[in-house]
């Protein structure tokens, strides 16, 4: 398959993803194989009120920035690590020929070809809200009122026809401009004359029409100072960040719960971090305030500041090297006062022996010219102790083994995971109610008969296999579950006795995935791994075969290439393909970023 094909198939499944997997454990499946949940089904595909795009960067902020970037470029922290490119869904190229029932279905459903998860954890009404924001990722507030002049001046008519929230849920940016341009039965032509630009303008700003009202219009707020509890007295000064309104004085407080035993450093320091999107809705979230405060002698703290609705507070809190956050807290209409959860700080070990495996799901793709496996680990802490990993070369997990002559690939954590903690050398893992989630990829070399050793280094109590249809799985604890049929695509389930710390699991796959074509459109191919269990988890584990696909082809169409492209399509194929060297190690960091630059330009001149 030729990197076009795949940038054409991407474009046809417009991808919004928040980077991470979501994986959602919330119970242990009773002995024998549980028929899998599927994942949340689509309701109407329009919202039932006007979507709030303020909520919508929130959730943004919360969900997608990591990977898709602040902007929605597809350069977030967390995209370097992903074996496939992040689509960047904030350039208009990918954005104009997607109806916001497109996206909402993708965010719903997740989009199994780009590594992107169904959000289980967000309403109806939420997906909603961060669709309709990530669609304003391209448009500037200059085209909004570029749009709006036009509109006002040549079609008095089109708040009213463009009001009905489904119908406007199933039109493209491109279909309003064609209607702009060329009228439909309930509107005629108003702007068969506008340039390109001010068609799009026109487009951008009937849109917004359907988002719910804006805040009161903004004024100018009061310097923020956050104060130290004990200290009394004011530290450095924070500017309010333009384009916010201001609600009036609060306080913003929580507590430090200490379970650790000892006792707290007499001087240790609790840092809130505030951000806020400000007026253009293009742009990502920023931090505005970065202030230490004091923590009382009995584990409170607290903040007086300006609090505006919407604003996002952190507080972060280090102790013998972890780096303690809190959850997120949002401020509410009207606020004056803001509580943030508590940190609860434990005892440390280093003995992985705290741990357990709930359950781990294995998922094969025999469709590539090496076996891909993706291993999901749903491991819990039910200790009353923080574990802390080292990671002394940078990659290895020791609580997680590939299986045995498998060449790992590396990890994931899961979108519902239990929050990992950073470390100085590594992470933590707290007590949580809450299972952590990581997925392992890894690879192995094909055969007639594929025998896989899985180390268990922790006690795992169910194991379930996902297998292609036609493919076919033998060992002594293995248990056919028949061929289960999961989002349309038929995978042959196994599952397995629980496996004793220090021993393994051990079967033989043989046959050949009976869905696999010779068609080069990859919708025909199962190489799809979805993994829906008993858990109500949905994977989205697909994709991988792209990254460790034919490299000397690659290579051949690289050199190709010419230095300059015609066109958006070829450019952003070029990127693609010079990321995925670079990720294979083909290409120097010096050259790459040099390369990289040039397309770029490139890409924003076409």
């Amino acid at each position: 398959m030729t990197l076009r094909h795949i940038i054409l198939f991407a474009l046809g499944a417009i991808l919004l993803a928040a980077c991470n997997m979501t994986l959602a454990a919330d119970v242990t499946p009773p002995p024998g194989y549980v028929p899998p949940t599927p994942v949340p089904t689509l309701g109407p595909l329009f919202p039932h009120q006007a979507p709030d795009v303020e909520n919508g960067k929130a959730i943004y902020a919360a969900k997608c920035a990591a990977c898709h970037g602040e902007s929605g470029l597809g350069d977030g922290e967390q995209s370097k690590d992903l074996p496939v490119s992040v689509i960047p869904i904030g350039l208009p190229e990918f954005s104009r020929d997607a109806t916001p029932a497109q996206w909402y279905a993708v965010v719903t459903q997740g989009n199994l070809e780009r590594f992107m998860p169904p959000f289980n954890s967000l309403s109806d009404q939420e997906r909603w809200d961060v669709v309709s924001y990530a669609l304003t990722l391209h448009v500037t507030n200059e085209q909004i009122e570029l749009g709006k002049t036009l509109v006002e001046q040549n079609c008095a008519d089109c708040a009213e026809t463009f009001a009905n929230l489904e119908t406007m849920s199933a039109l493209s940016e491109d279909d309003l401009v064609k209607i702009i341009r060329e009228g439909n039965d309930n509107l005629p032509a108003f702007g068969s004359g506008f340039s390109e630009e001010e068609a799009y303008a026109a487009a951008a700003f009937i849109r917004a029409l359907t988002f719910a009202p804006p805040p009161p219009p903004a004024v100018e707020s009061a310097t923020q100072t956050p104060v130290a509890a004990e200290a009394g007295t004011a530290t450095e000064n924070a500017s309010q960040p333009e384009g916010t309104q201001e609600a009036g004085a609060g306080v913003i407080k929580g507590q430090i719960e200490n379970r650790s035993g000892e006792t707290l450093p007499s001087d240790i320091k609790v840092t809130l971090h505030g951000f806020d999107h400000g007026a253009d809705p293009g742009a990502g979230p920023t931090e505005f305030l970065n202030e230490q405060g004091a923590v009382n002698a009995d584990g409170s703290y607290i903040f007086e500041t300006t609090l505006v609705e919407n604003q996002i507070y952190i507080v972060e809190i280090t102790v013998n090297g972890i780096a303690y956050k809190s959850a997120m807290a949002v401020v509410p209409a009207a606020a004056t006062e803001l509580t943030i959860e508590p940190i609860v700080i434990h005892p440390v070990t280093d003995d992985i022996g705290v741990l357990k495996v709930e359950e781990l799901q294995i998922y094969f793709d025999l469709a590539s010219e090496e076996a891909q496996i993706f291993s999901v680990y749903f491991i819990r802490n039910d200790s009353d102790q923080t574990l802390t990993i080292e990671m002394r070369d940078g990659q290895t997990i020791p609580f997680i083994s590939f299986p045995e002559g498998a060449a790992g690939l590396g990890y994931e954590t899961t979108d519902s995971s239990a929050g990992f903690v950073s470390t100085e050398s590594g992470f933590a893992l707290p007590p949580n109610e809450e299972a952590y989630g990581l997925i392992a990829f890894a690879s192995i070399p094909k055969s007639e008969k594929i025998k896989i050793v899985q180390p268990a280094m922790l006690p795992i109590g169910a194991v379930s296999l996902y297998l292609p249809e036609g493919v076919s799985a033998e060992g002594d604890t293995l248990t056919d579950g028949g061929i289960q049929d999961l989002q349309g695509a038929n995978f042959h389930v196994y599952t397995a006795a629980p496996v004793e710390k220090g021993g393994a699991l051990e079967f033989t796959l043989s046959g050949k995935p009976a869905a696999v074509t010779e068609s080069p459109d990859i919708t025909q191919n199962q190489t799809v791994l979805i993994g829906v269990g008993g858990l109500g988890i949905a994977l989205i584990a697909a994709g991988v075969w792209m990254y460790l696909r034919d490299r000397k082809k690659l290579d051949e169409e690289d050199e190709d290439d010419e230095d300059t492209f015609e066109d958006a399509e070829s450019n952003l194929d070029a990127i693609i393909a010079l990321d995925d060297l670079h990720r294979a190690g083909k290409i120097g960091d010096e050259a790459y970023k040099k390369r990289r630059e040039e397309l770029m330009g490139a890409l924003k001149r076409n």
